[in-house]
C-alpha cells in the first residue's frame, strides 16, 4: 500500500493586468473583487499624497489608492480618469487607481524572476518580481504593500 503524496503546488497562476504609465502590472485574481470606470472620491483632509480620497461602492465607504503616486510615477494627465479597481484584503475591500485595465493572464511560476534592476525607490518595494510576457514584461504587484496592510 503506498502512502498518498501532497498534491505538487500549482506552476500557473492568474494575474488581473492594468496599464499604469506605460508599463503593465498585475495582481492576483483572487485579490480582485471588481473593476470599476471612474468613480466620484471625496478628498480626505490630511491623507498622505498616495490616498486619493474615499470612494461610496453601494454604500460601503472604501479607500482610493493612487497607484501612480505610490510607485513614483508622474501624476495622470489632466482630463484623464482612473480605472478603479476594488480589491480584497484581510476581509477589507481597497481600491486601487490606474490607468486602465487590460486582460486576465495565466502566468507560469517557473517565468518568475526578480523585479527588474531599473526600477527603483518606492516602486521597487512594491514589486513582488515580473514575468516575460510575449514582447512585454509584465511587473507583479504586491497588493499588501501597495495599499499599506
Amino acid at each position: 500500500m503506498s502512502t498518498p503524496t501532497a498534491p505538487a503546488p500549482p506552476r500557473t497562476s492568474q494575474l488581473a493586468t492594468f496599464w499604469l504609465d506605460g508599463d503593465l502590472y498585475g495582481v492576483e485574481v483572487e485579490h480582485v473583487q471588481e473593476v470599476l470606470r471612474s468613480q466620484s472620491i471625496t478628498r480626505v483632509p490630511l491623507a498622505p499624497p498616495a490616498v486619493a480620497g474615499l470612494i461610496n461602492l453601494r454604500g460601503q465607504v472604501v479607500t482610493a489608492i493612487e497607484l501612480r503616486e505610490r510607485l513614483g510615477r508622474p501624476a495622470r494627465p489632466e482630463g484623464t480618469e482612473a480605472v478603479v479597481i476594488v480589491v480584497r484584503l484581510h476581509g477589507e475591500a481597497v481600491s486601487l487607481l490606474v490607468d486602465s485595465i487590460a486582460d486576465v493572464v495565466d502566468v507560469d511560476m517557473r517565468d518568475f524572476e526578480a523585479p527588474p534592476d531599473t526600477l527603483d525607490g518606492s516602486a521597487r518595494e512594491l514589486i513582488r518580481g515580473a514575468y516575460k510576457l510575449a514582447g512585454q514584461l509584465l511587473l507583479a504587484l504586491d497588493v499588501n504593500r501597495a495599499v499599506g496592510a
